[in-house]
């Protein structure tokens, strides 16, 4: 193998932990500790996605993990979850590495109680002077995510990001998410000072994804231009944008949006609780096509890079291209 890319990785895999530093994105149901255990154990750096579980849950996927990697791996956590600290205990009990903060942007005592475990803190951050700040509230690590990503993601593209904050801030380390694929890519962004890059979408339909095949497939059939994000009815009620493949499901979280707006405006509902109400429809929708297959009335969150993804491959597969396209822009 060629050294050069190692090299061009060991700012990142410092961080991490891993022989490669390519992080496996979060993804509810299907980032459990089957995909997260096998990207870790391939040499990358699987991250189990916490979701809407509680405490209890947590620290099952957690030790059902640990059982199948002797490995670092991370838990990825959503701030506005209002047991974090719980999560955050059970993490520090179970001596997880890395906890991963989504969703929102952490408070300092929040990344501080991971630090207390020995744990590193790792954030999202969608602007320069956020990423600013939480690297002065001490965060180890930040991933800027563009909004061509899967699943949860900023109004910015990753070209954006990549301008406004990683050329900016490179003496920080920062990890790259968002439309990424091909080994030249990753070359080219660890070159510009890029920590190393997370991947969700292609592992989403990898061999060793617990995802139904109904859910794969959909993927396999799917265009770049089917992942879309849901229509915002109200800027008074923000909501955080989902990248998906359109379906029933998407109209049908339009209609719990307003379900939920019209709750906020009488007063029935506090902010955070209507936007954690709209988090409970998608893990449930999610789980629907992950688990049970229904393409249809389930989530199916994806990237855009759904369009290059056209077959099943493995973990070691998908690894080892990344790898060859990349070598062949260092030789």
């Amino acid at each position: 193998m060629n050294e050069k890319i190692l090299k061009l990785m060991e700012r990142g895999t410092k961080i991490l932990g891993s022989k490669y530093a390519i992080m496996g994105g979060a993804m509810t149901w299907i980032s459990e500790s089957n995909l997260t255990s096998a990207l870790s154990n391939a040499g990358l750096f699987g991250v189990l996605a916490s979701g809407a579980m509680d405490g209890n849950s947590l620290r099952e996927e957690i030790i059902a993990t640990q059982q199948k990697t002797g490995k670092n791996f991370g838990v990825n956590i959503i701030t506005m979850n209002p047991k974090i600290n719980d999560l955050i205990d059970v993490c520090g009990e179970r001596k997880v590495s890395h906890v991963i903060l989504a969703g929102g942007i952490p408070e300092k005592g929040t990344i501080e109680k991971i630090h207390s475990y020995g744990s590193q803190a790792m954030a999202f951050a969608p602007s320069q002077s956020i990423a600013k700040r939480l690297f002065k509230q001490g965060i180890d690590a930040l991933i800027i995510e563009g909004s061509e990503a899967g699943g949860h993601v900023g109004p910015l593209s990753t070209m954006i990001l990549i301008q406004d904050i990683l050329l900016n801030l490179n003496e920080y380390p920062i990890f790259v998410a968002g439309g990424i694929l091909r080994g030249e890519l990753v070359a080219g962004l660890l070159k510009i000072g890029a920590a190393g890059c997370q991947l969700g979408t292609v592992f989403a339909c990898c061999k060793e994804s617990i995802a139904h095949e109904n859910f794969k497939k959909a993927y396999f059939r799917a265009s770049g231009r089917n992942a879309v994000l849901p229509v915002q009815l109200d800027k008074k009620f923000n909501i955080a944008p989902v990248r998906a493949l359109e379906n029933i499901a998407t109209e049908e979280f339009v209609q719990k949006q307003r379900e939920v707006l019209q709750k906020f405006e009488r007063g029935e509902v506090a902010a955070n609780n209507g936007r954690l109400s709209l988090e409970h429809f998608w893990a449930g929708s999610l789980r629907r096509a992950v688990r049970e297959g229904d393409t249809d009335r389930g989530s199916l969150m994806s990237g855009q890079i759904v369009e290059l993804i056209k077959e099943e491959k493995s973990i070691q597969e998908i690894i080892d291209q990344i790898l060859k396209e990349a070598e062949s822009v260092l030789d």
